[in-house]
């Protein structure tokens, strides 16, 4: 299976998760983090869910999927421990156009969940096409000590410092020059060891005045 990697803004968007259980729980929980607005169907449901539900956090039909339950959806995961029933659901959405996630059948589905690492606004994913997600998580493991809270501060400065330059107009090759060349300079060892001067020595020399960390609302004492 070929997959075509993509980021998908779900912000508000209507997901429905059929499902209640701990695969169903995982999935509302990225959903939610991601802003999407997500209707569960199940006659049961996992503490956590449940407590979702009751705290308004996902609207919750507690019943068996029937037909018809997927309009309007943005995107749909079946996540039952019901092989047929998953193959409803992907069958649904095959019909209405809508991408399809199916937790024990891969292929079935129009799309599959990779294993991600977020620092901030910064992810990093790992897919085996639904080959092995022991092994996707597995190599995220691996890569977790690798990025840290550091990065999740070099992302807010490299974006701060580009807004600004987007701001102020200029010349975006030579733009594109200097914030190469700032990237270059190792940003996440030199917040990790909290070499802050530093970093405003090399935000001075690229950019002039204006663009040191305070000037830019980078919180210097993030905790790393």
């Amino acid at each position: 299976m070929q997959l075509f990697p993509i980021n998908l803004n779900i912000s508000g968007k209507a997901v429905v998760v059929v499902g209640g259980g701990a695969v169903a729980c995982r999935k509302c929980r990225l959903l939610l983090d991601a802003g999407a607005r997500v209707t569960v169907i199940s006659p049961r449901l996992e503490p956590a869910l449940a407590d979702a539900a009751k705290e308004g956090k996902i609207a919750y039909l507690a019943r068996e999927y029937r037909e018809g339950d997927l309009a309007g959806a943005f995107l749909v995961f079946a996540a039952t421990d019901d092989a047929s029933a998953n193959s409803a659901v992907a069958r649904e959405a095959e019909a209405r156009g809508i991408l399809a996630n199916v937790a024990d059948d891969p292929q079935s589905g129009g799309f599959t969940l990779p294993s991600s690492l977020r620092r901030g606004d910064l992810i990093i994913t790992v897919s085996t096409a639904g080959k092995s997600p022991a092994l996707a998580r597995a190599v995220r493991r691996q890569l977790e000590p690798q990025f840290g809270a550091e990065y999740l501060l070099t992302l807010d400065l490299l974006g701060k410092v580009r807004e600004k330059l987007l701001t102020g107009g200029g010349d975006s090759a030579y733009n594109n020059k200097i914030l190469n060349e700032l990237v270059a300079q190792d940003l996440p060892t030199l917040f990790r060891t909290h070499a802050f001067a530093d970093i405003d020595h090399h935000l001075l020399r690229l950019f002039g005045a204006g663009f040191s960390l305070a000037d830019l609302g980078v919180r210097e004492r993030d905790p790393l």
